[in-house]
């Protein structure tokens, strides 16, 4: 990985609020119990994946860091928890010192997951790495949910332009981490501004059909953008007729005219269209976006219309059915006492249903065919099989409390390609089914 940080350090507060106060009281009870400093080991993984998907996007790795880092306890912050009487004198003490110390393993970013995965494993005592559950999750949940459905958009948009405009359809701040994720999972630009100037993404964005209406023709409105942003620029052409303002909107840009924008009606027919129209202006270069409410299945509905782009918001910045990824942070080993040499104890979670866990900390790699094509992701807590040494797919991101594995977005981006070409053919299908490659336990 490249470690040099490359992203814009925009100052943050402090997330070690974004914290369930059980968090708090567990270790309060430690600290009194003689075992907060036990080494423990937690890993976070998901026991299935959501409903018909084929395989997992990790996202979210790079913020988690972040938040790891600026995960401290302010004199404000220690004075609300002593004012709501949280924990006790002694606890706030301790949380006063807190920086997470420990080390960090886990999948990087872009890289695909199956379900049992130990997508983040988390080292130290038990106290220090159990404050972290709730922001770890909260951030792995949401940017994967997101990842996995922007991976799914662009496998079927067949390398046709994407385009992230969910800001409004969603909280502020998750926009922005909206916006980071579908970068990931394959999109290439974002309306929000914010995330473009936390994270370097593509920017674009011209003009709503409330700049339509504002003046008092549809050619005044054009003629006003064309003037402002030049003839590259995207007209929207549907605020009224679209025939006639395709038309107007050549005559006012010329065949130079960037693209023109759909954003609603039967995009197939609407599509085609508009090509045949632009084609017959001469525009025989100005491309096409479409927008309205796209998910996955449209995008794919659309694969044999004359567009250029799409436009997606509300279906992206929700997961597209699925906002969560039901990732858990489960304790899956610690010492037997607080000694530095104190061996590792696997522990697991034995319950009804389908909510245990298998115990031991777990190395990770995925086995391939004569072809190279992903065949069975692997997972063991003994010696890692020799035929297996070169394809674990576990990484160093946090040593000794310091961050070793940031790296530019778009190496991410990149990994993600990848990954996903590694898979099977059928993994890109939007049919539901089973994971497309199982998961075995050595």
């Amino acid at each position: 990985m490249n470690t040099a940080d490359l992203g814009r350090r925009v100052g943050v507060p402090s997330t070690a609020l974004f914290t369930d106060q059980y968090e708090l009281t567990m270790v309060q009870a430690a600290l009194q119990a003689g075992t907060a400093d036990r080494h423990s080991v937690f890993e976070a993984f998901t026991r299935r994946l959501p409903e018909g998907r084929r395989y997992g996007v990790v996202a979210g790795t790079g913020r988690v860091l972040d938040a790891v880092e600026n995960f401290h306890f302010d004199d404000e912050m220690i004075g609300f928890l002593r004012q709501q009487e949280i924990v006790d004198e002694p606890t706030l003490e301790w949380l006063a010192d807190y920086r997470f110390s420990g080390d960090i393993w886990g999948y990087p970013e872009g890289e695909v997951y199956f379900p049992g995965s130990p997508i983040l494993r988390v080292e130290g005592s038990f106290a220090e790495c159990v404050l972290l559950e709730t922001v770890i999750l909260s951030i792995l949940n949401h940017d994967s949910a997101i990842a996995a459905a922007a991976s799914r958009m662009s496998a079927a948009a067949g390398g046709r332009r994407l385009i992230e405009m969910g800001a409004r359809r969603t909280h502020e701040l998750s926009a922005v981490a909206s916006a980071r994720a579908a970068y990931v999972g394959g999109f290439d630009a974002t309306s929000d501004l914010a995330a473009g100037f936390r994270w370097a993404i593509p920017t674009v964005g011209t003009s709503a059909h409330a700049f339509t209406l504002l003046h008092d023709t549809e050619r005044d409105a054009f003629r006003a953008q064309v003037d402002s942003l030049g003839r590259g620029t995207t007209l929207l052409v549907d605020t009224y007729d679209v025939t006639e303002a395709v038309r107007a909107a050549v005559e006012i840009a010329g065949p130079e005219l960037g693209a023109v924008r759909i954003d609603s009606g039967d995009l197939l027919l609407v599509a085609h269209r508009v090509r045949q129209q632009l084609d017959e202006l001469g525009a025989t270069g100005t491309k096409i976006v479409v927008t309205s409410d796209l998910d996955e299945y449209a995008i794919a509905s659309l694969a044999a219309a004359p567009v250029d782009a799409y436009g997606v918001g509300t279906q992206l910045v929700t997961g597209s059915g699925h906002p969560t990824c039901s990732m858990v942070y489960k304790l899956v080993a610690r010492a037997g006492s607080a000694e530095p040499d104190a061996p590792l104890v696997p522990v697991a979670k034995k319950s009804l249903g389908a909510k245990s866990s298998v115990g031991g900390r777990k190395w990770a790699a995925r086995r391939t065919d004569e072809h190279g094509v992903a065949e069975a992701e692997v997972i063991g807590t003994g010696p890692v099989p020799e035929e297996l040494a070169e394809r674990q797919l576990l990484v160093e991101l946090v040593r000794g409390g310091e961050v070793v594995a940031r790296e530019p977005l778009d190496a991410v981006r990149e990994r993600h390609v990848a990954a996903r070409a590694g898979l099977p053919m059928s993994a890109i299908q939007l049919s539901r089914g089973e994971p497309v490659i199982p998961t075995e336990y050595a």
